[in-house]
């Protein structure tokens, strides 16, 4: 959500829950409005379930203070008496987002210097209106597939550029340049990326997928993966016949690589590499014997590489709420 949406959303809740307020002509029904304010958050799931915590602090908090204003009066030590009692309590059954305004709630009673049942239950109605009113603000929220397809598509093709540069270290013998800035860019926009994809999830409240948020969990994955082999690639001394077959796979893979393909065609491809590598002569002299120990390694991470997508595809072919996402597409 942005800024100047949630500002928006802010200012309507507030003027109509404190006009709510006057219309049911409730006691200190700016409260109503500042509850509103404390109740616009980021995601519908959010806004939901704050309002649940809230209204129940509120059944909380003026139970507590009713009894001790009851019996004891309305002064400021029993105040004090009563968050000593109330706060705990809070914590303890995960009801704190209602400390600070159902805390306000009680004041009112001290300044009334009352526990009447319609002073309850204008308090009650207070929350109820603030809470709810932000709620029905909270119902819109604007859809954000667009953004996460971009950024998917963004974010695939960075990591095709660097399946090539792999490519090109090893059949042209050159040394990879640096790529410790390109990985901590992709990682940053994965990270991007999936606060945005549990966004989206947290405001669906019926039909909830969390496709996206699976996607880019499994991106993160195979770039840790990416980061890994860079760093084994700048040891290879020797430019061999498996170099260079294994440089086109990470090729050919850049050039397929799209989140519906399942990756089952290059892993096979990556089986046959592995029999090549069992059948073929033993390195002749020590640097042979690194490099190839080095491109076998390679090699396994690659094809570590490409199980994370199979997997991934296998979950999402044999969910129902994720196979209508691909067939979608």
């Amino acid at each position: 959500m942005t800024l100047t949406m949630r500002t928006i959303k802010i200012a309507l809740a507030t003027v109509l829950s404190i006009w709510l307020a006057d219309l049911f002509q409730l006691e200190s029904s700016l409260s109503a409005g500042i509850i509103a304010i404390l109740s616009v958050l980021d995601t519908k799931k959010a806004s939901v379930g704050t309002a649940v915590e809230r209204f129940l602090s509120t059944l909380l908090a003026l139970s507590i203070a009713t009894v001790l204003f009851f019996f004891f009066g309305y002064g400021v030590a029993i105040f004090g008496v009563y968050l000593l009692l109330y706060v705990p309590l809070a914590y303890r059954f995960e009801l704190q987002s209602g400390i600070a305004p159902c805390s306000v709630l009680v004041t009112h009673l001290i300044l009334a210097e009352s526990v009447a049942a319609s002073l309850l239950l204008n308090e009650v109605l207070l929350m109820a209106i603030g809470a709810g009113v932000a709620i029905l603000f909270n119902l819109y929220m604007p859809n954000q597939e667009e953004e996460l397809e971009q950024r998917l598509e963004n974010i695939e093709d960075e990591m095709k550029n660097v399946l090539k540069s792999f490519d090109e270290s090893l059949t042209e013998g050159e040394r990879p340049a640096e790529m410790t800035e390109t990985f901590n860019r992709l990682e940053t926009k994965l990270n991007q990326a999936q606060r945005l994809a549990l966004q989206e999830y947290d405001n669906q409240l019926f039909q909830k997928s969390d496709y996206y948020v699976r996607y880019f969990l499994m991106r993160q994955e195979q770039n840790t993966l990416l980061r890994q082999m860079s760093q084994n690639l700048t040891h290879i001394q020797l430019t061999t016949r498996e170099s260079k077959i294994l440089g086109g796979l990470f090729y050919l893979t850049a050039e397929q690589l799209h989140e519906l393909n399942t990756g089952e065609y290059l892993l096979r491809d990556v089986e046959l590499l592995h029999d090549h590598f069992r059948e073929s002569s033993l390195p002749q002299s020590r640097e042979e014997f690194e490099s190839r120990a080095i491109l076998f390694q390679l090699m396994l991470d690659f094809k570590q590489f490409l199980m994370i997508k199979r997997k991934f595809s296998l979950e999402v072919q044999t969910t129902p709420s994720l196979a209508l996402k691909w067939q979608s597409k």
